[in-house]
């Protein structure tokens, strides 16, 4: 009896040794579901996903079909950074879909069948481009379904648009809302455990007498000592934006997701709802992520370094190794609008599965120069008083120091306000470098 050798579902791979074949078996290819049609059984209308009952749901009669997977949560199966991997993984929306790329901030997004839209969600351009939509980028592989209705987004976002006391105080009433887009957002989530080993001066202040002209005095006195230590750290769904097209600000904003919810990525869910493939791909979200990583583990080595008493770090070195990683693709479901207010446009986005809101707000300048000028009338006001009142002087001069700090720390919130990317500036922050 003859042997065929390699067996079937063997492949070669490379040996170092010469003359010396060597075979593993072939990598499982995952089937890929055939692209679904969401037609209503009974009346042939489109069906759409129904935030109130969880399930597909047909506008025109009413027949309601629940979703085919549970819910896993924070069990949702997680995958190696491996060329295997990448090979057997499932492309595409699991369903034929267009999509139209907008021509001002190029985003691109994939519309459910049957859908026609001019207007990008995103900033709200109507100069749009559309096509059938790409099966080429890694499929999602789970996702958070709906659970804020229309109507409350709606009520959000119109108490947060008047909960700031800077922002214009007719702004609920003349903000243009346009019409909000019900739109799943690409996101990565990466976990990882990293090791890593530090070495730095730790100071010691110590106060100390001497005698000097006459008379004993006291002084703060730093004694510096080389130290070392080690620290871990545990990252668990540790999330990464997979678009570019709305600012990080905003979206750590609205990052109250519960991973708890996580559901099997099924194209039901996407049944009447728009999506974005992502825009940042796996190896520019890991490397994000293990940024952040890498400065979370350096705080977390700093403050061990001063867990024993120590007041100051100087000559800091940190070596880092990283283990244990893995990743998920997933979808997580936004409300997006943009509104008018002068001749600006703004953006606003609310987490559809908690309702927490972000986004951008104009600013009502003529209060700030009030309350600015204000302190400085009330400076001026004691400064006057201080030259009848010497000791008054020196209030004054502190009262001037308050305003100008104050007035920079004021200034600096109201642009956070406009663009949540930028840091806000606060006059007691602590270096961390």
């Amino acid at each position: 009896m003859s042997i065929t050798f390699p067996p079937p579902g063997y492949i070669p791979v490379e040996s170092a040794i010469e003359g010396i074949e060597i075979y593993k078996p072939a990598p499982v290819e995952e089937k890929q579901p055939d692209t679904v049609d969401f037609s209503c059984p009974q009346c042939g209308a489109k069906t759409a996903y129904s935030i109130a009952d969880g399930g597909l749901k047909c506008t025109s009669c009413g027949f309601y079909e629940p979703p085919a997977k549970e819910i896993v949560g924070r069990g949702a199966q997680e995958f190696e950074f491996k060329v295997e991997t990448m090979e057997q993984a499932a492309r595409g929306w699991g369903q034929a879909r267009k999509q139209i790329e907008c021509q001002s901030c190029y985003a691109i997004t994939v519309l459910p069948p049957g859908q026609m839209t001019l207007t990008c969600p995103f900033c709200g351009s109507s100069s749009v481009v559309q096509g059938d939509a790409s099966q080429d980028a890694l499929r999602p592989r789970f996702i958070i379904p709906f659970k804020q209705t229309l109507e409350e987004c709606r009520a959000k976002v119109d108490e947060w648009l008047g909960s700031n006391w800077l922002t214009p105080r007719k702004l609920r009433q003349v903000a243009g809302l346009g019409t909000f887009t019900t739109i799943y957002l690409p996101f990565w989530t990466f976990d990882a455990k990293t090791l890593a080993t530090w070495r730095a001066q730790v100071g010691y202040d110590h106060t100390e007498r001497y005698y000097s002209n006459g008379e004993w005095k006291t002084r703060t006195v730093t004694q510096w000592r080389w130290e070392s230590g080690n620290v871990s750290r545990l990252f668990d769904d540790l999330l990464v934006s997979g678009t570019a097209k709305i600012k990080e600000g905003v979206l750590a904003r609205i990052n109250t997701f519960n991973m708890n919810n996580l559901a099997p990525y099924e194209a039901t869910y996407l049944a009447g709802y728009q999506a974005q493939s992502y825009d940042t791909p796996l190896e520019t979200a890991w490397e994000n992520g293990r940024s952040q990583m890498r400065e979370d583990t350096r705080l977390a080595c700093r403050a061990n370094a001063l867990d024993h008493g120590g007041d100051h770090i100087r000559s800091f070195t940190m070596e880092l190794d990283f283990g244990d990683e893995s990743w998920r693709h997933i979808l997580l479901p936004v409300y997006l609008a943009t509104y008018d207010y002068g001749e600006e446009n703004y953006q606003v986005v609310v987490n559809g599965e908690t309702g927490a809101v972000g986004g951008e707000r104009p600013i009502d300048w003529t209060k700030i120069i009030i309350l600015i000028a204000a302190a400085l009338a009330l400076t001026v006001v004691a400064g006057l008083i201080g030259i009848a009142v010497p000791p008054l002087l020196c209030v004054a001069g502190m009262l001037f120091i308050g305003t100008i700090v104050g007035a920079i720390a004021l200034v600096s919130y109201a642009q956070s306000i406009i663009d949540p990317n930028r840091t806000r500036w606060t006059p007691f922050r602590r270096k961390t470098s």
